[in-house]
């Protein structure tokens, strides 16, 4: 068998197009009970990034071996022989000249010092957007009020960044002693503030979502929100300018995209947003929203509900390609920074394309 020339780099769509490297994977997948539609919403991203994304079920040393293989044409006569040449059918001649080829995986470029001499308070900064979100903040020459619930976390995250300006503070959003830290830490003031934190819900519908449930989605979601602007409006109004950045969610714009409680907070959030801009806008405050389409972070979503499993993923047929946390961060510090001075009680589909199916 003709060796292939695939690394850690090559993305994992051109793993799983290639006859050699797609079938080592496939093999690799039906061991474990899986196939490679659990793949597609990172089939933009490089094979190595399944290293820190997996949690650790996809190792370095799995890497190494699956690269290895790959370079030496080590597959199964069985596997490469079930292994599809390419999609719908298409022979494997005409698959060069029928397949479009992948967008390149898109590169974060950082601005120097837009964000010099402001404070920014980001919550969720502990993972995902919120990481993101105060990462680039930071590297942007921000003083960056981090906030997460997890103290460990948020340690791993200023450890990344020794040189940045970050004050780290452990805090429940839905506790107003934990409202009242985060103030503190801040000092005499905020400039921004980025309400990333959030959790979904089970995807049940109405009929079946349970009080619980309900309660803690909104507390997290609409409360926490909601009192974290409330802490620092006054201030900025103080000084007659400030942005906040609410994230909101693809379930805020329809109603296919997650369970009644999630999707219900995340249009609440919206009105927020709304009602606060068009509140503030004389007062020189921009209050917008940012709307995340599929995005790989550590939220991770339960079907609890026969009916809304069924649903949901029926609606998820058309959801573009999952991003990583810096492409959301990319939208939430335009609209944080200066770079959004005219833009006001807007709602940015930061979504791949998905809201506009």
């Amino acid at each position: 068998m003709a060796q292939t020339h695939l690394t850690g780099d090559s993305s994992v769509g051109t793993w799983l197009d290639d006859p050699i490297g797609g079938a080592i994977f496939r093999e690799l997948l039906s061991q474990a009970g899986q196939d490679a539609s659990v793949l597609k919403p990172v089939r933009r991203l490089a094979l190595k990034r399944l290293v820190k994304l997996s949690k650790g079920r996809f190792s370095e040393e799995l890497l190494a071996e699956l690269v290895r293989r790959a370079a030496e044409g080590d597959v199964a006569t069985d596997a490469a022989a079930s292994a599809p040449s390419t999609e719908q059918g298409v022979t494997a001649d005409d698959a060069e000249s029928t397949t479009p080829p992948e967008a390149p995986e898109w590169v974060e470029r950082v601005s120097e010092g837009r964000f010099s001499g402001k404070t920014v308070v980001v919550t969720g900064a502990g993972s995902g957007i919120g990481r993101a979100t105060a990462s680039r903040v930071a590297r942007e020459r921000g003083r960056v009020i981090a906030v997460d619930i997890s103290e460990e976390r948020l340690a791993e995250f200023a450890a990344e960044l020794p040189n940045a300006d970050i004050a780290t503070v452990t805090a429940d959003i839905t506790d107003d002693a934990g409202i009242t830290r985060i103030i503190e830490a801040a000092g005499g003031q905020i400039d921004a503030l980025a309400n990333v934190a959030g959790i979904m819900d089970n995807m049940t519908p109405v009929h079946e979502v349970d009080d619980a449930t309900w309660k803690r989605v909104f507390a997290i979601n609409v409360d926490g929100t909601m009192k974290l602007m409330r802490a620092v409006v006054p201030g900025m109004l103080a000084r007659a300018q400030g942005s906040i950045v609410n994230v909101a969610s693809e379930a805020a714009l329809r109603g296919s995209a997650a369970g009644a409680a999630y999707t219900a907070s995340k249009h609440a959030v919206v009105g927020l947003t709304k009602s606060s801009a068009f509140m503030y806008g004389p007062g020189g405050l921009r209050i917008n929203a940012v709307a995340p389409g599929p995005v790989i972070t550590n939220i991770e979503a339960r079907f609890d509900s026969t009916l809304g499993a069924e649903r949901v993923r029926a609606g998820m047929a058309i959801m573009p390609d999952a991003v990583e946390g810096d492409a959301l961060a990319a939208s939430i510090t335009f609209l944080l920074s200066d770079d959004g001075v005219n833009i006001n009680g807007q709602v940015l589909a930061s979504d791949g394309g998905w809201s506009a199916a």
